[in-house]
């Protein structure tokens, strides 16, 4: 009996969990406000209300929207997006999806300008061609290629210094070797001698 009574209050709970008003936010009915609280795309909330109807994220720091953040809100009637910093590059692909998915009345690309790259600067991101998007993207590419490129001469140029101070003491080693070989060798063969001669003065009995 109480299984059963727990699995009819968790749609409720549920449901207070949803219309719960996200963090940092004000909301009054179906209106959402985000504006002015210097949220960035890191720290605006996962997820709004089902029943948002208004949702204003203007005079933020946002650069880009999180994938899929606006995708349930089907009651959605207004957002105001103006006044953030968007970066232009591929990051801001589904910001642009979703403004050529929403009716001119609705105004959401009003105010929603480039602010970099600076070849893109100013321009609404609702009329950005895709191909200018995805050009966009490759001028982080190119630092992160020239960065590896970089890093792999120093481990070449490192990898070739540690060859050269292992051939050197590979030979500097195999020298002293040598030296010690032709030392033992001749004092060996000083040994031998003077063990002949010891033997020879014994045998003629001189000493």
């Amino acid at each position: 009996m109480k299984v059963l009574l727990l699995l009819c209050l968790l749609p409720l709970f549920g449901g207070q969990r949803s219309s719960a008003c996200p963090h940092l936010c004000s909301c009054h009915g179906g209106q959402v406000d985000c504006s002015s609280r210097s949220l960035t795309s890191s720290s605006l909330p996962t997820s709004f209300t089902a029943g948002t109807t208004s949702l204003f994220l203007h005079n933020n720091l946002l650069t880009h929207l999180p994938n899929g953040l606006l995708d349930d809100l089907t009651s959605l009637r207004s957002v105001s997006l103006h006044g953030n910093p968007w970066e232009c590059d591929c990051g801001v692909l589904y910001l642009r999806a979703w403004l050529l998915r929403q009716p001119i009345s609705l105004k959401s690309h009003l105010g929603v300008n480039c602010s970099s790259p600076p070849g893109l600067r100013g321009r609404l991101v609702v009329y950005l061609t895709e191909k200018e998007v995805l050009e966009s993207c490759h001028y982080w590419y190119c630092d992160l290629a020239l960065a590896s490129q970089v890093c792999l001469f120093v481990f070449v140029v490192v990898q070739a210094a540690l060859l050269v101070a292992l051939i050197v003491f590979l030979r500097r080693f195999e020298r002293l070797f040598k030296e010690a070989r032709r030392t033992s060798e001749e004092n060996f063969t000083f040994g031998e001698g003077l063990r002949d001669n010891i033997y020879g003065s014994l045998k003629d009995g001189s000493i």
